[in-house]
């Protein structure tokens, strides 16, 4: 493909229910950024957009349990996220939202015109809906068994544990959320996007014509989809937040937000282009525009083919060129989870660690989970801070800042002739901006930020072997070479480091007296002249980045763990279904003590006991291993069912059950006796 005129860049829109965490950013937001960074140094015409996307169930569902109203809520959490982007750094040429009228608009327009093309189908179906709220349960607002995993807290649109998207009516065991109860069904109008014809353009669209330059996981997904069917999607929902359905019948119902939010790309293009006086059209319209979509993997049906397959219908819009989704990003071996606080927020991180954005950007670029899920730890924030960016990065552009200033009042010296060493040097750093720049235009931006620390290493390497503080007593002409040559490597980086670590790059200007880099500054390191010539006046040193102490560290471990604590305190099971008087007489439960335990072969949690529970000794099968070895639960007191029926487990009788509890760690605990004088055997009542 021949270079683009222009590119449009969109962010997945932030759901305005909560402010955004590392998983976000890591997934979508700092890879968009480097890239559409990137694109405005080569000279690229670029609109890279955004917006807070306010629609959807879960903000009503966020409403309800703050006691406010949806409007409150987007609004609270549409300027959270909105100023925390700014403030670190994501660089978006218009951050719109699609509770802006334009949004409303442009949605609306866009429904009735396939509408009028007769590109929907009009259906009357049962739905799921809540008898005692008098409510239809779209998405959110139901919850049941996965029918493809079997996770009993499935959404009524998508399974967080299996990632499969569904309807609400394919869970088992649907319950509302509003009310706890089991939903009826009832018939409902709505207009359908009949996914089913545009299966086969899908299949040679990506699956033959992208099969080379998207991603695997994006092209397998697509594939899994397409593969079991692809079937009409509803694209209106029976609720009162969100757009209203523009057409006659479409009283009491809006927009599904599905629909609506990629939508927003194009309103805030449209946005954007106003505040400039410019046509937007040619950035969605144009065939010499290229569309490209950062997401995470939870977003790619929507990205890959029902937005597509919209943009289809209407007829007129260009089409993504390439959708580099990422994987998920955990935290500290666990499941990001907004519900639970098991996150590190945007907005907390820019106030516990100011002017340290960077070293964020830089640990999520390089743990960034392209291909696969990865980890976020904060030990590991705190090893590349300190052993990357502190002792490479900013440890070369100290000691040649400091040494120019020292030998030389900080005027750049004259060279003398270059001896093989500098040649090599220098030319090495000519091929950095071409070895990153394929780096970027691939989407590997782990590789591309790789590469750049490997010109801090260059750096680096090239001053430890030439030692200019030794030189100084004896060739102080060599070292005015040595130090001339130093100062090209630390201009190249400040161009380089750009897209990836802008705080710093305007640091590293301001310490070398530079201006911003030009649209030909890229190009420029890739030359061999001079980036920064003899009798050029830098400033003073500066650190570059500064050490992360243990204690720092310690107190972001602590406020994890008090999350995981608080959450396990305020998780308590909901009370099980009502019993009898009489029912509660049949539970016989008794004193006892374990006199043998062992492992179960093949089995992760199975122990075999011998518990002695006064009337007898019986053998029971305990799922406790995870929590307890063998040997450490001889001789603990435990009380036991005694009267449960026998049930064999990996062919081993178990005769009873012993009572456990959940731990805030996750782990079982022993509910033991009261008093070490209570006898085996003894009854519980």
């Amino acid at each position: 493909m021949q270079s683009p005129k222009r590119y449009t860049i969109t962010a997945a829109l932030p759901y305005t229910n909560g402010p955004v965490h590392i998983g976000h950013l890591a997934g979508v937001y700092v890879p968009a950024d480097i890239y559409a960074r990137y694109l405005r140094m080569k000279g690229k015409d670029v609109a890279f957009v955004c917006g807070s996307d306010e629609h959807g169930v879960p903000i009503t569902l966020k409403a309800k349990a703050e006691g406010t109203t949806p409007q409150a809520i987007v609004d609270k959490y549409h300027e959270i996220i909105k100023n925390s982007f700014a403030e670190f750094g994501i660089s978006f040429d218009n951050y719109s939202r699609t509770s802006a009228p334009v949004h409303h608009e442009t949605a609306s327009e866009f429904f009735t015109d396939l509408y009028k093309k007769g590109k929907f189908i009009e259906e009357t179906s049962a739905q799921l809906y809540d008898e005692q709220a008098k409510q239809f349960l779209a998405d959110r607002f139901v919850v049941g068994t996965c029918p493809k995993c079997g996770f009993e807290e499935s959404y009524g649109d998508q399974c967080e544990n299996c990632g499969t998207s569904h309807n609400a009516q394919d869970l088992i065991n649907p319950k509302s959320v509003i009310t706890g109860n089991k939903p009826t069904m009832k018939e409902t109008k709505h207009w359908y996007l009949p996914l089913n014809e545009y299966q086969d353009w899908l299949k040679q669209w990506i699956l033959v014509g992208h099969k080379e330059d998207w991603k695997a996981n994006v092209l397998g997904q697509v594939k899994s989809w397409v593969d079991d069917g692809l079937k009409p999607r509803a694209v209106t929902r029976d609720l009162d937040w969100g757009i209203p359905v523009p057409v006659e019948g479409g009283q009491g119902k809006v927009l599904y937000v599905w629909f609506d939010a990629p939508i927003g790309y194009i309103s805030s293009t449209k946005e954007w282009a106003a505040e400039r006086g410019i046509d937007w059209e040619p950035y969605w319209k144009d065939k010499d525009s290229k569309l490209v979509h950062f997401i995470g993997k939870d977003n790619i049906v929507f990205h890959c083919i029902i937005f597509p397959s919209m943009l289809k219908a209407e007829g007129s819009y260009v089409l993504p060129e390439n959708v580099p989704a990422n994987e998920f990003l955990n935290l500290e071996g666990n499941k990001i989870s907004t519900s639970k606080n098991w996150a590190v927020w945007l907005h907390e991180y820019l106030l516990e660690f100011p002017e340290k954005q960077d070293v964020l950007r830089y640990v999520l670029t390089a743990n960034a989970p392209e291909t696969k899920d990865n980890d976020f730890t904060w030990k590991d924030y705190q090893a590349r801070n300190n052993n990357e960016l502190v002792a490479i990065f900013g440890n070369f552009i100290n000691r040649v800042v400091v040494l120019t200033n020292k030998y030389y009042q900080g005027v750049i010296p004259e060279p003398g002739p270059l001896s093989a060493t500098d040649e090599e040097t220098l030319k090495q750093l000519t091929k950095y901006p071409e070895i990153i720049a394929s780096s970027i235009e691939r989407y590997r931006f782990r590789e591309a930020l790789s590469e750049l620390m490997n010109l801090a290493r260059l750096g680096n390497k090239y001053l430890a072997e030439e030692e200019p503080w030794k030189k100084i007593k004896t060739d102080p002409e060599r070292v005015q070479t040595i130090m001339y040559v130093a100062l090209q490597v630390a201009k190249g980086l400040s161009v380089l480091c750009e897209p990836f670590l802008p705080f710093t790059a305007e640091k590293l200007r301001k310490m070398l007296h530079i201006e911003k880099a030009g649209t030909s500054a890229w190009e420029e390191v890739g030359k061999e002249k001079s980036l920064l010539p003899a009798g050029h006046a830098i400033g003073k040193a500066e650190l570059l980045f500064s050490k992360v102490e243990d204690k720092e560290i310690q107190i972001q471990i602590d406020k994890l763990e008090a999350s995981k604590t608080a959450d396990a305190s305020a998780e308590v099971p909901e009370q099980k279904d009502t019993i009898g008087f009489d029912d509660f007489t049949k539970l016989d439960m008794r004193v006892g003590t374990i006199l043998e335990a062992e492992k179960i072969p093949k089995t992760k949690k199975l122990l075999k006991l011998k518990v002695d529970v006064g009337i007898d000794v019986r053998t029971i099968v305990s799922g406790i291993a995870e929590s307890f070895s063998a040997e450490e639960v001889v001789g603990q007191r435990v009380i036991v069912l005694v009267n449960l029926a026998p049930r064999k487990l990996r062919g081993v009788e178990s005769q009873g059950m012993i009572l456990m509890s959940d731990t805030a760690d996750g782990k079982l605990s022993f509910i033991e006796p009261d008093q070490d004088s209570v006898s085996n055997g003894e009854r519980i009542s």
